[in-house]
């Protein structure tokens, strides 16, 4: 199975330097832009399904995206991580505390170890239930880190490098 990976589009909470976490936020005019564009990278691109997480900033993104051209499943387990308590609070000071919480949960979330394992959940399924297909998954760090760790990375190693943007990711699963 070959796995597009691609980060929902800008939000606000993107632009305010939030870490949204399970809060249910919507994009902003620059990412509603970014859709539309990540729409044109997959023109030449026969996909068979799109996968995204029931949070508003991925369903938007994969709506605009492609409309109705390409079914989309919409599954709660592609959720980024609940950083519980912590939801929409400043990046600056959620990040320096996301190792903390490999193990332990956030205050009323979940634990990377948690939300991966959910992912992960998704990502087996997906791997029984459409074997031979190309799929994009539209999501969040989160959504890519169960990618990532199924192709041998640590959670320790994904939270020590930063994220860079770039349209697209590519796996084979």
């Amino acid at each position: 199975m070959k796995i597009y990976f691609a980060a929902h589009a800008t939000t606000t909470d993107n632009e305010a330097k939030r870490a949204s976490g399970w809060k249910d936020i919507e994009l902003s005019e620059l990412g509603k832009k970014q859709a539309k564009e990540l729409g044109e990278t997959f023109k030449n691109v026969k996909l068979d399904l799109i996968c995204c997480s029931n949070l508003r900033r991925a369903v938007d993104t994969a709506k605009i995206a492609f409309g109705d051209s390409i079914p989309i499943l919409i599954d709660f387990r592609l959720r980024e991580i609940n950083y519980g308590s912590f939801n929409g609070w400043p990046s600056e000071k959620v990040e320096p505390i996301k190792k903390k919480h490999i193990k332990e949960p956030f205050p009323n979330g979940e634990s990377y170890e948690q939300a991966i394992n959910r992912i992960l959940g998704f990502y087996q399924w997906l791997k029984i239930a459409h074997p031979n297909k190309t799929i994009l998954v539209i999501g969040h760090r989160a959504t890519q880190y169960g990618l990532d760790i199924m192709n041998g990375k640590t959670i320790e190693e994904l939270l020590n490098t930063p994220f860079k943007w770039q349209p697209y990711w590519e796996y084979e699963v």
